[in-house]
């Protein structure tokens, strides 16, 4: 079980296997000016992807962000960090202010989807890590 604090520094679990997740990830790391904030890759942590997954919260359906003792997922975990942003990078500074409302959040959260699925298609890795982990038991098994 996540444990989670509303004292706990707030971190973003994203899908490190997608190079827009992850440049904003580190964007939003660095130079967010959100206080605090760690950024975890959850293709590559199993074990954190496995009990955000056992949670209800899919890694493949959008990134999540744990702060002030709640999990946020999707849309709500990008509009939460973008409505935080107090950004000295130019793509953060363009990207705060789209995404940092609900309503606009919901309404391009599917492209940003959509933007993660053929970034991933094109590098040929699944859209839901653990079907890459489960292809990988596989293939040891069977050697």
């Amino acid at each position: 079980m996540i444990g989670l604090s509303a004292l706990a520094p707030p971190v973003l679990v994203f899908d490190g296997g997608c190079p827009f997740c992850r440049h904003f990830a580190e964007l939003a790391e660095l130079r967010s000016g959100i206080p605090n904030l760690a950024i975890c890759d959850g293709r590559s942590d199993h074990e954190l992807r496995r009990q955000l997954r056992k949670q209800g919260w899919d890694l493949s359906r959008g990134a999540v962000v744990l702060a002030e003792g709640q999990v946020l997922h999707g849309a709500d975990a990008i509009q939460w960090i973008c409505s935080r942003l107090k950004p000295s990078a130019t793509l953060l500074q363009l990207i705060g202010p789209l995404l940092a409302t609900r309503e606009r959040a919901w309404r391009l959260y599917p492209m940003l989807l959509l933007a993660r699925r053929l970034a991933l298609a094109v590098k040929g890795l699944p859209l839901d890590p653990d079907q890459l982990d489960a292809q990988a038991a596989t293939s040891i098994v069977n050697r």
